[in-house]
C-alpha cells in the first residue's frame, strides 16, 4: 500500500511562495496518477493540479492556479512538487496530496472529483494573509 506524506505549508503574505513536497513510500504501480487538492473551511475539496507518473510533461490546473503554480514529480525521490507563486489569500486550505493508478482524469471537470483518488496524505496547511 502507498503512504503519502506532505511538507511544506506555512505562512506567507500576499505575493509570496510556498513549494510544497509529498514523499510517496511503499509499493507503488508504474502508471499512476498523482495530484493536488485544497480544502478551505467550509468548502468542497477541490483539484489543483495533476501529474501523470510517465508523462511528467502532460499537467492539468484548476483555471484559479494556471500560471501561478507548477506541478512536479521527481519518479527517483519518489516525490511530488507544488511550487506556489503569487500567492493569494484565496488560496488558504489545507493541500491535500493524492494518488490513483492508472491515467488522470481526462476530463476539464476532474478537480470537483476527488473521490477519483483512493490515496490520500493527511495534509499540509497553507495560511496566505492580505
Amino acid at each position: 500500500q502507498v503512504q503519502l506524506e506532505e511538507s511544506g505549508g506555512g505562512s506567507v503574505q500576499s505575493g509570496g511562495s510556498l513549494r510544497l513536497s509529498c514523499a510517496a513510500s511503499g509499493n507503488r504501480y508504474r502508471s499512476y496518477c498523482m495530484a493536488w487538492f485544497r480544502q478551505a473551511p467550509g468548502k468542497e475539496r477541490e483539484g489543483v493540479a495533476n501529474i501523470h507518473s510517465l508523462s511528467l510533461h502532460n499537467t492539468g490546473y484548476v483555471e484559479s492556479v494556471k500560471a501561478r503554480f507548477t506541478i512536479s514529480l521527481d519518479n527517483v525521490k519518489n516525490t511530488l512538487y507544488l511550487q506556489m507563486n503569487s500567492l493569494k489569500p484565496e488560496d488558504t486550505a489545507m493541500y491535500y496530496c493524492a494518488a490513483a493508478p492508472g491515467l488522470c482524469p481526462a476530463d476539464d471537470r476532474w478537480y470537483l472529483r476527488p473521490m477519483v483518488f483512493g490515496i490520500w496524505g493527511q495534509g499540509t496547511q497553507v495560511t496566505v494573509s492580505s
